[in-house]
C-alpha cells in the first residue's frame, strides 16, 4: 500500500491486520481511522497515569510515536521500513480522565523521511500534547 491508495478502509484495514504491537495494547490503544492523511487513535488515561492521578507524559509519546511511525510505514510502502530517528514532545495539559485522542497529519512525506505531528487531546477536545516525529524510510529486511 502507498501513499496514492485512495480508500481510507484499507488503511485502517492494514494497520489493524499488522498489529499495534504489545506496549499500544497494553496501553489499550483503539485505531479508529487511517490514512496516510490523517491518522487517528484514542487511549485510556485510566492505567496509563504518574502516581499522581495524571496522564503520564511518555504515555502521549507513545501514543504518537506509534501513530507516527505507523504512518509513515503506510506511506512507505511495500519492501520499505520506516524507523524514528527523532521524537519530541511538547505537554500542555493534563489530562485525569477518560480518553485522549491523537490526530497524525503528515508536515513531509519523501523518498527517505517523513515528518508527523501528532496533536493528542482529552475528551473536552482541548489539547494535551504536540508530538512531533522524524521516520527515515530504508529498505525491509528480507525474511
Amino acid at each position: 500500500m502507498t501513499s496514492t491508495t485512495p480508500d481510507p478502509l484499507s488503511g485502517l484495514d492494514w494497520v489493524k491486520k499488522r498489529g499495534m504491537g504489545a506496549l499500544a495494547e497494553k496501553m489499550g490503544f483503539e485505531w479508529v481511522e487511517f490514512t496516510v492523511e490523517r491518522c487517528v487513535a484514542t487511549m485510556p488515561v485510566e492505567g496509563n497515569t504518574q502516581p499522581v492521578g495524571l496522564l503520564h507524559g511518555g504515555a502521549y509519546v507513545v501514543l504518537g510515536e506509534s501513530l507516527g511511525s505507523m504512518a509513515a510505514n503506510l506511506h512507505a510502502g511495500p519492501g520499505k521500513l520506516a524507523v524514528g530517528i527523532d521524537i519530541n514532545a511538547t505537554h500542555t495539559r493534563s489530562a485525569t480522565s477518560g480518553l485522549v485522542t491523537g490526530v497524525c497529519t503528515p508536515i513531509h512525506l519523501g523518498r527517505s523521511l517523513t515528518v508527523h505531528e501528532i496533536a493528542i487531546s482529552d475528551d473536552q477536545g482541548r489539547r494535551c500534547s504536540t508530538v512531533r516525529i522524524t521516520n527515515m524510510i530504508k529498505d525491509a529486511p528480507q525474511g
